[in-house]
């Protein structure tokens, strides 16, 4: 154990893995002690939430960049496997640490694990120190006018230009290295990569995991498509969104980072629609914080009747991308693939699961948990309420998206669908929306057969939208 005026302290990485603009690394630094860096991995308190495969196949990589990182300052990152108060307590134990820091978590088993880490630190000269890390505001900083949390997104986002924007990012502090080393893990041994790699065949060449990654992706974003991101954002089949999300799930930069980015590229650029969007990331975390069975329970209490059908087939459809709704499946696919998937194709899945098909919104949540890299409980919980009517919109229930619809808005060449359902590839731009509707002359030249090499819609559109307004009504009236 060190001398106590030599104590480290103990700097607990979570969902915030850079060095850049990183309050807790700077507020560890200033004590002038010593900091020890350390990640628990602690699958058990995540109960059904714990990472899946996609998210553990970008949590291996964006580890090991941090490992090189600190390596570079002449520091190790400890990696301890376990329940994560009861390996900071055995930490501060081995080290005789003065404290820990640590950024705000919003998901509920961490915040459990970080009251109970509070309280075994309580004599501690530096106790346990929160700051924000992940978010733009302080968790409980946006508040109504009443004193509650919000419920509705645009109110919220109000307040957020109300209260302005967050601090310029900090530069990263050099961390003084404990002479003491604790035990540590080594990554390879937690096996997070599939030991298939076909399990996940598109990570690899679509993502650079890392702080570094996450920069180069920000800066070519602001440099090349926030310009347009207003008018192609929402079109599919162009390359118009940031697909930052993973980098900000995993904290590989900060909120901040990327607001000020892009307002640093002048008005007029796409900047107050993509602050919008981290606003809506922003809202997710604080309705998360406020309501932590967001993830299990709806928002709106009535909910819980809602009749939900049972179809394993219709489920299994939809998750391989074979629903024979081309804008849906290409969707799927998308995200098989690459772990990721286009926002709009989102929401155009999610509600064909819900409203066509009928089916909870909590197994669309759990399927897209199980595969996303950028899979993060308070946005994939409060996007699939949202969707479902469930959630904070005003009156959504009637809101229902028609795929063929969608599909000729938003990819109107069907490039999107191309790419990511081939069959397709030769159908004319006019028939490649809704394939069972196209002329018998045009799926033959296109070498398509239906119910053969592509499927027949598993649901007939208006019949699957009638049946769910049906069964929002019932709800609504208290007969489901």
């Amino acid at each position: 154990m060190q001398p106590v005026s030599e104590a480290p302290v103990l700097l607990w990485f979570r969902n915030d893995l850079r060095l850049a603009d990183h309050a807790a690394l700077n507020a560890a630094t200033a004590t002038g002690r010593p900091v020890v860096p350390v990640f628990v991995l602690d699958e058990g308190s995540a109960g059904a939430w714990a990472p899946g495969g996609a998210s553990r196949w970008w949590l291996h990589h964006s580890l090991a960049a941090l490992v090189r990182q600190l390596r570079a300052q002449g520091s190790e990152l400890v990696l301890r496997r376990g329940r994560a108060d009861t390996e900071i307590e055995r930490l501060v134990e081995e080290t005789g640490a003065a404290g820990v820091f640590a950024g705000y978590a919003v998901e509920p088993g961490v915040r459990a694990a970080d009251e109970r880490v509070a309280t075994m630190l309580a004599g501690r000269e530096f106790g346990f120190r929160h700051v924000r890390t992940t978010t733009l505001f302080d968790p409980d900083a946006l508040r109504t006018h009443a004193g509650g949390p919000f419920g509705v997104y645009s109110p919220f986002c109000r307040a957020a230009s109300t209260a302005g924007g967050p601090a310029p990012p900090a530069e990263a502090e050099r961390i003084r290295p404990a002479t003491l080393r604790p035990p540590s893990d080594r990554l390879d041994n937690w096996k997070l990569l599939p030991a298939d790699s076909a399990e996940l065949p598109g990570l690899q060449e679509t993502w650079t995991p890392g702080e570094a990654g996450a920069r180069a992706r920000l800066e070519a974003f602001v440099a090349e498509k926030l310009s347009r991101y207003m008018a192609q954002r929402d079109r599919l089949g162009a390359d118009g969104t940031s697909m930052l999300s993973p980098h900000l799930h995993f904290g590989e930069i900060s909120a901040a980072q990327a607001w000020h980015a892009a307002l640093s590229a002048g008005p007029g650029r796409g900047s107050d629609k993509f602050h919008r969007e981290l606003l809506w990331r922003e809202f997710s975390m604080h309705l998360l914080w406020h309501h932590p069975d967001l993830p299990e329970q709806p928002l709106r209490p009535g909910f819980a009747g809602m009749h939900w059908r049972r179809d394993p087939a219709g489920l299994s459809a939809w998750q391989q991308g074979r629903t024979g709704v081309p804008i849906v499946d290409a969707g799927m696919r998308q995200l098989w693939h690459i772990g990721w998937m286009h926002t709009r194709a989102r929401m155009i899945a999610a509600s064909f699961l819900v409203k066509h098909l009928l089916i909870s919104w909590q197994l669309g949540e759990a399927w897209f948990w199980g595969r996303l890299v950028d899979a993060d409980l308070a946005n994939n919980s409060a996007s699939w309420q949202w969707v479902a009517g469930c959630g904070t919109d005003p009156a959504p229930y009637f809101r229902i998206f028609n795929p063929v619809l969608q599909s000729k808005k938003f990819d109107p060449d069907g490039a999107y669908i191309r790419r990511w359902v081939p069959e397709l590839t030769e159908l004319d731009d006019d028939s490649i929306h809704a394939p069972w509707e196209a002329p018998a002359a045009a799926l033959q030249r296109a070498g398509v057969r239906l119910g053969q090499n592509y499927p027949h819609p598993i649901v007939d559109l208006s019949a699957g939208r009638q049946r769910a307004l049906d069964a929002y009504a019932a709800m609504r009236r208290g007969t489901a």
